[in-house]
């Protein structure tokens, strides 16, 4: 009896994702010689920089930080005009990079991956788009971003409302005009603190319904000159060695200065100093008990709230404006320039959703337990499902059919955080268990150490790599271990899975690598230099 012949898959790899991750995968892809291809649910690239397209969208922390660095090319060319870029302006260098190395060929957009599926026999992977077409290849790289799955509010009439609604993460292309018009805003995150000054400038009337409060600090941002512009082009090969060595990838170090040794005169005074300073200095650079001990996060706090109280002229307004939590800098740290300042507007109202919370969103409006508001714009800034949402909206199954979403139901378990027990040759170039801190910084790495790891399976005809149940469990285990003592594993935050619109998304997980970067990067070059003798190879 003849053997059945297996068809031959449709690509090498296949790359969910056009945003940072997926463009550069698709770049390393060629450059290895393999066929590959990505998929894409939007009509472009750019992932989180082409869906947020709200008014005020911009880096949180320096534009010549965060792009790629693996070309000097792009480093050379590449002018930034804002030392912290606006979105339009990301989205142009993202399609950019994908102009100068003609990605564009080996990429599908309007393409929503619904299913992937690993199909033993095969050994390859087998997707579904929405649209019931199928792609086969031998390896799969997920580029899907942390947060890519928009979440509305859990309220009763959340689809009746009869005027124009929309997720800060699905902004219209189209221009919206605010003038004339009664706008509510549903949530306080770091989008909502970045819209609410565009939408108050001309609405007639501005309602923020807030459940709870964020942090916020001056962005400082300001101009790059051409001048200036070569002086940081210049010292790129500095920047980029300073940023390798930092904890979390930033720009700003760390210090090692104790809080208990200074004087209150003097924290106030070093306080001030970096709240006059430009980016994550604030959050990044303060004392080092900041983010670890309660006490002194609580004097932080106390600082900060300070700072609200002297922006915010109702005092009952600047009250309920101040997170009653600890602390500063436990989420991570929404900037801006005016958001504060938004609420003494006469047309900027707050509303307190723990006092008076939504009933239901009704059809020319919404109705909490107190008052009815009649809009004719809802804007939702209810967030994401963080970290996990983005690989629970596809079905991935892995070995014996084994769906994604149950494997890690508990929290992730990962082995690096770039690979899955029970998913052969899938890699998640952004996710859970990579190092926390400036992403494109993270992307690029784990871009990098996936393509270096097909290049050396490909090398030795190796046509299957699986983490292995030792390997996943002593990492999630470590991972675990570096959160511990961290404040911020205590407070209910998109950085610890937490969606209280979302079932299921209400219980703390452990979803960052915690250490520092160059750390993570010597345990995974490990790996690599052993060749990859902790996985199961064949």
């Amino acid at each position: 009896m003849g053997s059945i012949e297996v068809p031959k898959p449709d690509y090498d790899v296949l790359v969910i994702g056009a945003g940072l991750s997926g463009c550069y995968a698709c770049y390393r892809m060629r450059q290895l010689g393999v066929k590959v291809k990505v998929l894409e649910t939007g009509s472009s690239v750019g992932g989180t920089w082409y869906w947020n397209r709200y008014p005020g969208a911009r880096f949180d922390c320096e534009s010549y930080s965060y792009g790629y660095f693996f070309s000097q090319e792009i480093l050379d060319e590449w002018k930034w005009s804002e030392h912290f870029a606006p979105q339009e302006e990301t989205e142009r260098y993202i399609r950019f990079v994908c102009d100068k190395y003609n990605l564009w060929e080996d990429m599908q957009f309007h393409t929503r991956v619904q299913k992937a599926h690993w199909m033993s026999a095969a050994r390859c992977w087998k997707l579904t788009d929405k649209d019931g077409r199928e792609y086969t290849s031998r390896f799969l790289i997920t580029g899907v971003g942390l947060l890519s799955d928009p979440t509305l509010p859990n309220v009763a009439g959340v689809h009746d409302f009869k005027g124009q609604a929309f997720h800060t993460s699905r902004w219209p292309k189209d221009v919206i005009a605010f003038e004339g018009k009664n706008v509510g805003i549903i949530g306080v995150g770091a989008t909502a603190i970045q819209i609410i000054p565009e939408v108050a400038k001309t609405a007639k009337g501005l309602t923020v319904f807030q459940r709870t409060p964020n942090w916020a600090i001056p962005l400082h941002n300001s101009k790059i000159g051409e001048e200036e512009m070569e002086t940081i082009r210049k010292g790129y090969p500095e920047l980029i060695k300073r940023i390798d060595n930092t904890r979390l990838s930033f720009m700003h170090e760390g210090i090692n200065d104790s809080i208990w040794d200074a004087t209150p005169e003097q924290r106030e005074a070093f306080w001030e100093y970096m709240y006059a300073q430009p980016g994550f200095g604030f959050w990044v650079s303060n004392y080092k008990e900041t983010l670890v001990d309660k006490k002194a996060n609580a004097l932080v706090s106390e600082f900060v709230a300070k700072k609200i109280k002297q922006r915010v002229k109702d005092p009952w307004t600047a009250d309920k404006l101040i997170p009653k939590t600890y602390g500063f800098g436990l989420r991570r740290v929404p900037m801006e320039t005016s958001y504060y300042e938004a609420y003494n507007r006469p047309n900027v109202r707050l509303v307190d959703l723990l006092e008076t919370p939504i009933e239901r969103i009704e059809e020319n409006g919404v109705k909490t337990s107190k008052e009815d508001f009649k809009l004719d714009i809802i804007i939702y800034a209810t967030g994401f499902s963080a970290i996990t949402g983005a690989f629970d909206a596809i079905d991935f199954r892995g070995v014996d059919d084994l769906p994604l979403r149950d494997l890690w139901q508990d929290g992730p378990k990962t082995y690096l955080g770039i690979t899955a027990q029970h998913f052969p040759n899938m890699f998640m170039s952004i996710g859970p268990h990579q190092a926390y801190g400036n992403i494109p910084r993270s992307i690029e790495y784990a871009v990098g150490w996936i393509s270096e790891c097909i290049e050396y399976l490909e090398s030795k005809e190796i046509t299957f790599i699986e983490a292995k149940e030792k390997g996943v469990q002593e990492w999630t285990d470590h991972v675990h271990e570096l959160g511990e003592g961290l404040l911020s594993n205590e407070v209910d935050s998109w950085l610890t899975g937490v969606n209280k619109n979302v079932a299921g998304k209400q219980k703390r997980i452990i979803a960052r690598y915690s250490g520092a970067a160059s750390d993570f990067r010597k345990q995974c070059d490990a790996v690599a230099s052993s060749h990859y003798a902790t996985f199961t190879l064949a």
